[in-house]
């Protein structure tokens, strides 16, 4: 029996159902876009096996999605790995895959640092009062670290992943490498890659990701931030078309992964705020006005090298301020992550599903440099200018160890 497939995108105004639907009222815990209300896309990426659920988060209208995947277990019952925010419309699309496949059985949180990731987990849990929580071990909090029940998950059915995977209760159907922790001076860095061998499906949060050259289906549901991005400054309306829409994108994905891409320029706030009082639209929602941006011709450049045809990729931030603390730490996770038989990765982020094996798996990770098969392609000096000035100062005041 066929079970429910994808979501159709639905772009008209939202009724007053649709908006207690998207309603997500934590949404001040972490204060991101799009705040209190959260859409949800199901796409089904494998049928009546594997399905993604897609929301999406940002700041000033540097949007991205953030997604949980979805597995249906032999013999029945699902596993949810790092859940998104439990509005009405998530758990209704929920509970239409355990009206066909059985109930959720596991849960896993599958980082230690990303509180976008880590947040959900126990509101989600809840709606689940059957299912099994496992967390990646070394989890902490800032100021003070604390327990896992003190953080939301529930005490009797919330337990660390153990480190030999073939202990886990399904361990039948996954295989799972924990990577960390990566120590840094501010917590440590870790997660869990998680492979479903019959789908060939290999799942990660943040380590891996690659970029769509078109954005992401779930962002044209309100297609606004966008739009915001395509502007060449402030005076320029709002224009929607598909090229605006492809260069909006493809510029907040610079802005995602180096904050401060080289062809960026950044206006004073003097110019910046004279030129709002120009702007043909003052509304909160265009920010009064303030588009405090410009972009040289090299931008396109830019994302033609970070976006590589699509192939995965450590995110540079990953690359530049953690995952080099530890190469042969992290060469070690690499390599047993390769011996596993998968033919397309589900990250947490950014594109999925990625058509990608074991050998671009591990290519993705020769910024290492101990490995032999490096590709020549290191990041542009240019771009990577603001992180290795965020390297440097951290490193200094000790928030970051020593590269090895």
């Amino acid at each position: 029996m066929s079970g429910p497939g994808n979501e159709a995108l639905k772009q008209q105004p939202p009724d007053q159902q649709q908006r207690r639907d998207w309603a997500w009222p934590f949404w001040p815990v972490v204060p991101l876009y799009p705040y209190g209300r959260r859409r949800t896309l199901r796409r089904e990426i494998i049928k009546d096996t594997v399905w993604v659920f897609e929301q999406l988060q940002g700041i000033f209208y540097v949007i991205v999605p953030i997604r949980m995947t979805v597995i249906c277990l032999e013999g029945g019952g699902l596993l949810v790995y790092a859940p998104v925010a439990p509005t009405r419309e998530c758990i209704r699309l929920m509970r239409q895959l355990e009206s066909y496949y059985g109930p959720v059985q596991y849960i896993v949180m599958s980082t230690v640092t990303g509180i976008e990731h880590k947040v959900f987990v126990g509101p989600f849990a809840r709606h689940f009062p059957q299912a099994q929580v496992y967390v990646v071990p070394h989890q902490w909090s800032y100021p003070l670290n604390l327990p896992l029940s003190w953080l939301g998950l529930p005490p009797r059915r919330s337990q660390y992943l153990a480190t030999d995977s073939s202990q886990s209760p399904f361990a039948d159907q996954f295989d799972y490498a924990l990577l960390g922790p990566v120590r840094l001076g501010f917590g440590p860095f870790a997660e869990v890659a998680l492979c479903h061998r019959a789908s060939r499906t290999l799942l990660v949060t943040d380590t891996v990701m690659a970029i769509p050259a078109e954005p992401p289906d779930v962002l044209q549901l309100d297609p606004y931030p966008l739009l915001f991005h395509a502007r060449e400054h402030g005076l320029d309306p709002i224009h929607d078309t598909p090229a605006n829409r492809r260069k909006g994108w493809q510029r907040i994905a610079l802005f995602s992964f180096y904050f401060r891409p080289g062809p960026l320029q950044v206006l004073g706030l003097g110019e910046a705020l004279r030129e709002a009082r120009q702007a043909p639209d003052h509304s909160l929602k265009a920010y009064g006005g303030v588009y405090p941006f410009r972009w040289q011709d090299t931008w396109q450049q830019s994302f033609e090298h970070l976006w590589r045809g699509g192939r995965p990729f450590v995110a540079p931030v990953l690359q530049m301020l953690i995952l080099n603390r530890d190469p042969n730490m992290v060469e070690a996770w690499v390599n047993r992550v390769a011996q596993w038989q998968f033919e397309r990765i589900i990250p947490a982020h950014f594109e999925a599903p990625i058509a990608a094996g074991p050998l671009l798996f591990r290519q993705a990770f020769d910024f290492l440099g101990v490995s032999d098969d490096n590709d020549g392609s290191p990041l542009p000096t240019a771009d990577v200018a603001l992180l290795q000035q965020l390297e440097q100062t951290l490193s200094q005041r000790g928030a970051l160890p020593p590269r090895p």
